[in-house]
This record gives C-alpha cells, structure tokens and sequence, in this order.
C-alpha cells in the first residue's frame, strides 16, 4: 500500500535508497543540505523536495534518516527546523545514519514520549549494496514499529533483522565494521605478501578464495587493489568515524579491541596521505608505500 514517506540525506547512500523507496510506489518527499542533489533526485526519481527536515516530515508517515554523523543527525532530527518539529503522531522515524547506540536511545525515549516510533536501523553492502537496492539492515527498536516499517525497509534491503531494543542495531553494525577492519588489513598483508614473493595473485586468489580465506572483500575489491585502484566503495573518511565511535563505545563496555585500535591509526595513516576517500581497501597502499 502507498504511504507518504520523507527521506532525509541523499548522500552516496541515501541518495539510491530515497529512490527504491520512490519505485515501491511510495510518495517520497525527499530533503538535502545541498540543494542541488534534491533537485537532481526529483528529476530522476518521483517525489518532492521539501526546503527543510521539519518540511518534509510535516505529512509523512514515515521518516527516514541517512546522515553523517551523530551532530548531523540532532541536527536533522531536534534542530530547528527538524523532522521532530512536525512528525505525526503515530509517525515510525527509521535513521540509516550510522551514528552511536547513545544518540538511537536518546531518540527512542523521545519518539516513546512523543508518540511516535522509533528504529535504529543502519546499513551495510556499501555504495553498490544501495545502488542495487541489496543492503543488509540491523535493527533496534520494538517489534510493533518493525511490523509496521519494514516492507518499506524492504525496497532497499536484501536483509533486514530486528535485534533487540533500540541502540542494538547500531551496536550490530559496530561488530559489522570491527570484523571488516581486520579482514581488510589480513587480506592486504597477504595480497602485499603474494606480491613480493612473486606468486601470480590473480591465480592465488581464484584457489583461496574458495577455501576458508574466502570473504566479501577478497571476492569485490581483490583486482582493484592488485591494480592500486581504491575509488570502488566506503570511503576511509567514514570508517574512521565508524571506528572512533566504536573505540568510544568498547571503553564504555570495557571490551578488548586491540587489532581494531591498530587498523584504526593505520587507516589515519592513509588520511594523512591524503587518501580520506580512497575506499577502506586502500590499507594496502600503506604496506607498498
């Protein structure tokens, strides 16, 4: 059934998953701090553009968020002119942001208190997962409002669970970038490896790569890194973000995270480099340099 839905940042991300929301035959009202992405959206896709979040959300039975960060999700969300200034009672608010367990709490009392529902739904799969409406969505929140919002989840996703009260979707994907942060820095240490003990890698990754070395990032970004090309995905600049959350949150819990502190200063490494948005496999490009 069609609903009025608001998308709020059309970034790399929101910007394909606004329009998956549009072709499952919702009316989509679309906003962005750049204006010029808005305007491109409308033209591709059908649906409005609204001039502010709170404009946006003001007829909308469902809210979505993909953001930068937790500053640009107040921002969107309790700002001035924010979604929350005019959302519907009865509304359910879905942020993709990648962003703390904290600020998903912090929204979630508000929603309850508001009388509105609240999801902490964030993403993994990367450009190409929005772009192929194929992203994998961890969810907290309660199991009414996931009944409710989650066919229209669905027009982006390949996988969506729910996985506890609210802040454990954003907890889920905290453990989803703590397991590729060292995948990554294992499969360039072995492709550098490979390399310079003169193995044909190409030939070597065809047999691993079937084995139990096999992962996502072996298969999607082993021929891009042999060839020093790293403009294929999740730009550093992000995972570092995600990865100073997550360091934050591991003290708060008092959990162990050695190897993800380590590949964290290594990706500044590459900042330092100027290589911000290069994609995460770029920690290769470290150990040839």
């Amino acid at each position: 059934m069609s609903c009025n839905v608001a998308f709020i940042g059309l970034g790399v991300m929101g910007y394909p998953m606004a329009g998956y929301i549009s072709k499952g035959g919702h009316n989509v009202t679309v906003f962005n701090r750049t204006k010029s992405k808005a305007e491109k959206w409308i033209k591709e896709y059908k649906g409005k553009m609204a001039e502010t979040p709170a404009e946006a959300a003001k007829d909308a039975e469902y809210i979505f968020t993909c953001v930068g960060n937790d500053n640009d999700l107040r921002e969107v969300t309790f700002g001035d002119n924010g979604a929350f200034k005019t959302i519907k009672k009865g509304a359910i608010y879905i942020d993709n942001t990648t962003a703390s367990a904290t600020i998903a709490r912090e929204i979630y009392e508000y929603a309850k208190k508001n009388g509105f529902g609240a999801l902490d739904a964030p993403v993994s799969g990367g450009q190409a997962g929005a772009e192929n409406g194929a992203l994998t969505v961890m969810i907290g929140g309660d199991q009414a409002d996931f009944d409710k919002a989650k066919d229209k989840i669905d027009c982006y996703s390949k996988k969506m669970k729910l996985l506890g009260k609210a802040g454990c979707g954003q907890l889920a994907k905290m453990v989803n970038q703590i397991c590729i942060a060292g995948l990554v820095q294992g499969l360039s240490e072995g492709i550098n490896f490979g390399m310079k003990a003169g193995l044909n890698m190409e030939d070597v990754i065809e047999v691993i790569s079937k084995g139990a070395a096999q992962s996502w990032q072996m298969e999607n970004r082993w021929k891009s890194m042999i060839e020093d090309e790293y403009e294929h995905g999740f730009a550093v600049d992000l995972m570092r973000k995600d990865l100073d959350i997550i360091l934050e949150h591991a003290k708060s819990i008092d959990a162990n995270l050695e190897i993800t502190d380590i590949v964290n200063s290594f990706y500044k490494d590459i900042q330092n480099v100027g290589g911000g948005r290069w994609d995460t496999s770029s920690l290769l490009k470290r150990l040839k340099s």
